[in-house]
Parts: structure tokens; sequence; C-alpha cells
């Protein structure tokens, strides 16, 4: 083995190390919602490569208002999906969606893109 493959192998190495982390390791961008007028839970979050922010605590029993703005035309960030709340949602390109629901417990919740690659988190309190 000479040095060029050992470079070649060392970097890889890293790159995977790197990916690893930035998945699984990372720290994440958690925003509680602000209640607004009628206990009404609001939260802006932006879809441009990913959901920032993409950890979002709200409470229990009150109405949550998630405002998603695409800032892309990235054919993964078109659809949203919340499973355990049973929604899907287009996401049209540099415009808002309104997603309202009302969470009843208390857990953590999963939202992601259509293609699964894009993922969110909703803690519910």
């Amino acid at each position: 083995m000479d040095i060029s493959e050992i470079l070649v192998t060392l970097g890889g190495i890293s790159l995977a190390a790197l990916v690893l982390w930035y998945f699984f390791f990372s720290t994440r961008q958690t925003v509680s919602a602000v209640s607004a007028a009628g206990g009404l839970q609001e939260v802006d979050i932006t879809v441009k490569g990913g959901y920032a922010p993409d950890v979002i605590e709200v409470e229990r029993g009150k109405p949550v208002q998630l405002r998603f703005y695409r800032d892309e035309e990235n054919s993964c960030s078109e659809e949203l999906l919340i499973p355990d709340f049973r929604i899907r949602r287009d996401l049209p390109a540099f415009k808002t969606t309104l997603v309202e629901l009302l969470p009843q417990q208390a857990g953590r919740f999963s939202f992601t893109c259509g293609m699964g690659m894009l993922r969110g988190t909703l803690v519910v309190k």
C-alpha cells in the first residue's frame, strides 16, 4: 500500500465519521411554540435542505399552527408528512403552507419529506 492509497483510505474514513456525526450526534435547533391569541401555538419553519427549526416543542391539548416556508425548489422538500397526525401536504416553492393540528397525547412525533430524507420532530409536553 503506497502513500496515496493510505491518504484516500484515511479520507474516506474521515468523511464517513463526519456523516455519522452529522446525522446522529450533532445538536439540533429546538424551538418552543409561541402562544398567540386564543391559545393557538405558532411556529415558523423554513424548509431549505432540511427543517429549521427541526425540533419543535408544543403543549398538549392546545391547537398548533406550523407555518412551513419552502425556500427552495429541491424536489425532495416538496411534500410534508406527519404520519402520527395523518397529515400530508404539498409545499409549493417560495410560499408558506399552514399546517394545523391538535396534539392530544404527549410524546415525540416525527415529520419528514416525502422521501424521508429531511426529518424533524414535534415534541408534545
